[in-house]
């Protein structure tokens, strides 16, 4: 009979939740790298109004200024994304994690579990080739008695017949 883990049906449950979290971390992991490059952007846009402010006429100051102060409050906020995105990747990676350990132990018990089934097929078997064995050391036992008994039996006639 081959083996059959009585937990299959929850580890398979468990690896499937595992890795449908993968897929949340991923699209963090994505979430977080997309904040980064609309930092980036916001970053280069400063850079390039303020060397396009220092060649514009003097009295476009005042609208590069306005524009110049939108752009940063707009990094603050695109900060503030990228940070609640990455607080938002740390908890689902802690998750995962959470879930691997889940499927580890359970993969563990089943090797365990493995483990004692072959040691009970073991015993099992040696236990099956030991009454073989006894049963044939009896046969062996009882030919042995009964080979002596003939030779008994071949001398007692031996002597009956030497006694007429």
């Amino acid at each position: 009979m081959a083996f059959r883990y009585r937990l299959q049906k929850i580890l398979e449950f468990r690896i499937r939740k595992k890795d449908a979290q993968l897929i949340v971390v991923q699209e963090a992991q994505t979430e977080v790298i997309k904040a980064e490059q609309r930092l980036a952007q916001n970053a280069a846009e400063i850079a390039s109004t303020r060397e396009n402010m220092r060649k514009a006429d003097f009295t476009m100051y005042e609208a590069y200024d306005n524009f110049l102060k939108s752009l940063y409050e707009k990094e603050v906020v695109l900060q503030q994304e990228k940070q609640q995105a990455e607080e938002v990747l740390k908890q689902e990676q802690e998750k995962l994690v959470e879930m691997e350990k889940e499927v580890k132990v359970l993969e563990k018990h089943k090797e365990k579990a493995k483990e004692a089934y072959k040691a009970e097929e073991n015993a099992a078997e040696l236990k099956r080739l030991s009454e073989v064995a006894v049963q044939k050391f009896f046969q062996k036992l009882q030919n042995a008695k009964a080979e002596e008994l003939e030779e008994e039996l071949k001398k007692l006639e031996g002597m009956k017949f030497n006694e007429y």
